[in-house]
């Protein structure tokens, strides 16, 4: 697989696998051999890039990636994130990012993963209670003692990106963007470019709508994170198929798969953007991994952008309490 730089200096493959989906959000948890199976189908297929989070089970899916990756650990990038406590059930997620959290999260990551480093450690959400200064601060000295290779961000305003960096560099941020979220492109992307930041883009296929697997009347478990999301609501659902349809048939006289179009696209915005997209099934690995050898001509790329300005995508990304944790 082609390879493309974050930052200035790390190299990861063009697609990464988000690995959240294996043990958390997307109803139960993928048993662990297959998990494992899968992420090292991914390395064999040549993908160097794999995500992962403290808050993902929580602690779970970062045992199952650093067992899955214990082999190849000198061939891929691992990136993990910090951010949270969780209350007395684990399910509660409460914001914290002061500095000496952040160092027992780092530790913690690291048994975890079973690794002596993390190369790419992002701050999962933006702490208003600790100054950006304060995180970068502490990330920067991680890196000094060789626990830590580089810094990112998450869902971080223009501003925020712009503190951090004058502080600690920052290799990447990740955010959600994909063919049904572009606010990105508004302000993120431009910061992005001018400071020499890598975007990771998490959701690549809008939660599992862009592949054209959700059709209107699914419905999702009350374990299943979309079950609460505007933006899966049946009403949205109805109305959010114009993009669909849309997106298959630029996908069939391309002869690929809707998924393909939606992550090659994105593929073409920038050279330093690196979609993860994550799955749970081999088939659908094989399938998204596949997006790296399509090529979009300048003409296809007028034509999606043609027919995503006829299509206006409705419902929030997040329900309402959720909201306030994005863009600081």
């Amino acid at each position: 697989m082609q390879k493309r730089k974050l930052g200035s200096s790390l190299e990861v493959s063009a697609l990464g696998l988000g690995c959240m989906g294996l043990s958390h959000g997307y109803g139960p948890a993928t048993d662990t051999r297959q998990a494992i199976a899968l992420i090292r189908t991914a390395v064999d297929s040549g993908v160097t890039f794999f995500d992962t989070a403290e808050v993902y089970g929580p602690y779970v899916n970062e045992e199952v990636v650093g067992q899955a990756l214990a082999p190849v650990r000198d061939q891929v990038v691992i990136a993990t994130k910090f951010g949270f406590t969780f209350g007395d059930d684990n399910k509660q997620q409460i914001l914290n990012s002061r500095p000496e959290h952040i160092r027992w999260a780092v530790d913690g990551s690291l048994k975890r993963l079973g690794t002596d480093v993390i190369d790419l450690l992002y701050q999962h959400r933006v702490d208003p209670d600790v100054p950006i200064e304060d995180v970068a601060g502490t990330v920067k000295e991680l890196i000094a003692e060789g626990k830590v290779k580089h810094f990112g961000l998450s869902e971080a305003g223009a501003q925020t990106i712009r503190r951090a960096h004058a502080v600690q560099p920052v290799t990447a941020l990740q955010s959600e963007y994909s063919m049904w979220w572009r606010e990105p492109e508004q302000e993120i992307l431009p910061t992005l470019e001018e400071l020499g930041i890598g975007l990771v883009p998490f959701s690549p296929l809008g939660k599992g709508f862009l592949t054209g697997a959700i059709k209107e009347g699914t419905t999702f478990g009350s374990d299943d994170f979309r079950s609460i999301v505007p933006r899966f609501s049946p009403e949205a659902l109805q109305a959010n198929q114009a993009l669909i349809n849309l997106l298959g048939q630029i996908a069939t006289e391309k002869g690929v798969t809707p998924a393909q179009i939606a992550l090659a696209w994105l593929l073409a915005q920038k050279p330093w953007i690196v979609p993860i997209p994550g799955t749970t099934k081999l088939h659908r690995l094989e399938e998204n991994l596949g997006a790296a050898a399509v090529e979009l001509s300048n003409d296809d790329l007028r034509k999606i952008a043609s027919a995503l300005e006829q299509v206006q995508v409705r419902g929030d990304r997040y329900p309402a309490a959720l909201k306030a944790r994005v863009g600081r």
